[in-house]
């Protein structure tokens, strides 16, 4: 299963959920470390997703960002898959 997939899975089973949730997109003007998904849920809570296929790893720049988004207050994870979502959300 491609990357993409696994994002267009996350990312249905949230909106279903009622979650606001997108996809984004690299580029120049964003911050490098970015979480592949970023959602508010219906509580108001920040989350972000940082998405990889089964066996890969985040690099230290994106851990470092996950890092900061908790310190911050929100949620913010590595899912490999819809049921990691599920697990983390606790839905």
């Amino acid at each position: 299963m491609l990357e993409k997939d696994i994002v267009n899975a996350i990312l249905k089973v949230l909106r279903i959920r009622g979650y606001w949730a997108e996809k984004i997109h690299g580029g120049p003007y964003q911050r490098m470390g970015t979480p592949d998904i970023i959602a508010c849920s219906p509580q108001g809570q920040f989350i972000g997703i940082e998405v990889k296929r089964p066996g890969k790893e985040p690099t230290p720049v994106q851990l470092r960002v996950i890092a900061e988004i908790r310190e911050a207050g929100g949620i913010a994870f590595v899912a490999t898959s819809v049921e990691d979502v599920r697990k983390e959300l606790e839905f």
